[in-house]
């Protein structure tokens, strides 16, 4: 059942540490969260497309000449990753649920960059496939399971600007590699009797190595599947019992006796988020077919562009991506009368403004800069299509695991052949057939999300509203003060003695 604070009982709270009873500081503690948590969630998928695009930049960068990969070759190889991606997504998610986060994400991290330095021998396109499907498998852990960690440490207001942060990150990443492959062929190629797109690999691994060690030390994992007394991790070193405890207690109630088992599948495709959400990002995640199918570096290197041009000029469709995500985020959590549906339909509007520009103008370069950057706008769609589905589905937490990787799943198993229809390397320079499967998606994607939140509204008009838990409430503080967001932080009473607790003001509030 779901608990009410009311419910309660007093016997529950002395049940807690002598500890448990001081009041925590939450925007400190909201800024150890951030620090620790969304730190290493970002590294690690900011690492994730280093590493990810990196193989495309080797691609463009000397691989397809030294391994002999010809036509489809490419395309091939990015649908054999996203097979194994579908493969991993759901097993992640529900992994996450068995295994602390902190030890299973950090393996994953690990497990990839051992597989990615394993690339750089590479002699057949066999082989290349043969990695990147197991790649993927571990790869898959990190966006979906993100963002179920992410739904389980901040509140409704605060996810929109966290999850904007971490998509962010990912298209940093993928900036990063390009001009990462520029630099490595500039000043490593041919040393040591390696290419430069071999360098690139080798050097991807130096960098996810101390990321994954990172994890494994200062990364709490799950709030539920969190201690202060684990003594491998620093976490003791990092939050009170205290603050973990106020951190399980802080976002809204939810139904403590689902339990994942058999009945955890009827459950959940009884209800409209599964289903509802699975397809809005089945289309939302297709509206970056241009952009994630590096369909800008492939038409580049067909308008005979030099390396460094083809490496370096699609990074601004990840500069438009992490802007527009960064706007969309503020917009929703800023805004009292913003919705993420609102986001939706601009994102839609842009879309099929991009489609007609390239199906119009395919060879115009300024025309055809234009709309890839353009299209860097649906990068948006990950961080309010994921946090939607995170408040909507946080009162059952397996089914949140499950509709969460769902949502990717669908997405990468409709990609593995949505791409090679109508975005295959042998399809450049005019894409038409793209511009057509984007004007779909753009348009069925915007009338999805209007349903999506027409439901949300009916399903909240149904059910009676779940009382908000206050921590401190708990722990019987006196809440008649209107200020004491301001005033939490001040002495405790002479119970526990006068202790300050220092303020840090938080840089995402």
């Amino acid at each position: 059942m779901i608990k009410d604070p009311n419910s309660i009982t007093q016997n529950e709270v002395e049940d807690e540490p002598a500890t448990s009873k001081r009041p925590v500081n939450r925007r400190f503690l909201l800024f150890k969260i951030d620090l620790f948590v969304l730190s290493f969630v970002c590294l690690q998928y900011w690492i994730n497309y280093v590493d990810r695009v990196g193989f495309t930049n080797a691609y463009i960068s000397g691989m397809k000449e030294d391994l002999n990969m010809v036509g489809n070759d490419l395309t091939l190889s990015n649908t054999v990753f996203t097979i194994g991606y579908i493969v991993g997504m759901i097993p992640n998610n529900l992994i996450l649920l068995c295994i602390p986060p902190r030890i299973w994400l950090s393996f994953c991290t690990l497990a990839w960059g051992l597989l990615t330095l394993g690339m750089y021998r590479v002699t057949s396109f066999k082989q290349i496939c043969a990695i990147r499907f197991f790649q993927a498998l571990f790869e898959s852990c990190t966006f979906s399971g993100t963002h179920f960690i992410l739904g389980s440490w901040y509140k409704e207001e605060e996810l929109p600007i966290r999850s904007a942060i971490f998509t962010g990150s990912g298209l940093v990443g993928s900036m990063f590699s390009g001009f990462m492959q520029t630099s490595i062929f500039t000043h490593l190629n041919g040393q040591n009797g390696l290419a430069g797109w071999r360098w690139l690999f080798i050097i991807d691994f130096c960098i996810t190595l101390p990321i994954s060690i990172y994890g494994f030390i200062f990364f709490p994992g799950l709030p539920d599947q969190t201690s202060a007394a684990n003594r491998i991790s620093m976490t003791k070193y990092i939050f009170t019992e205290q603050e973990l405890h106020y951190a399980r207690r802080r976002l809204p109630a939810r139904d403590e006796s689902t339990k994942l088992g058999w009945s955890t599948v009827p459950r959940i495709l009884k209800r409209w988020h599964w289903w509802m959400f699975s397809l809005v990002w089945v289309l939302g995640g297709e509206n970056l077919g241009f952009a994630s199918n590096s369909t800008f570096a492939l038409w580049l290197q067909n308008q005979k562009y030099t390396l460094s041009q083809r490496n370096n000029y699609p990074s601004g469709i990840f500069a438009v991506g992490i802007v527009s995500t960064l706007c969309s985020a503020v917009y929703i959590s800023k805004f009292p009368k913003a919705r993420h549906w609102h986001v939706s339909a601009f994102i839609s509007l842009i879309m099929i403004i991009v489609a007609i520009l390239i199906r119009t103008n395919p060879l115009e370069p300024k025309i055809f800069f234009s709309a890839q950057y353009l299209g860097g706008v649906a990068y948006a769609g990950q961080a309010v299509f994921f946090s939607w589905a995170n408040i909507v589905c946080h009162a059952d937490l397996q089914e949140r695991a499950i509709v969460l990787a769902s949502m990717n799943m669908f997405s990468g198993a409709v990609n593995a052949w949505w791409s090679i229809l109508f975005y295959s390397a042998d399809m450049v320079p005019k894409y038409e057939k793209g511009c057509y499967a984007l004007l779909a998606t753009a348009i069925s994607s915007g009338v999805v999300s209007v349903f999506i939140r027409s439901l949300q509204i009916k399903e909240n008009l149904a059910k009676k509203s779940v009382p908000y838990i206050d921590a401190n409430d708990i722990f019987g503080e006196d809440d008649d003060d209107e200020n004491q967001d301001e005033d939490e932080g001040e002495n405790l009473s002479a119970e526990f003695g006068d202790e300050e607790m220092t303020e840090v003001p938080n840089p995402f509030r």
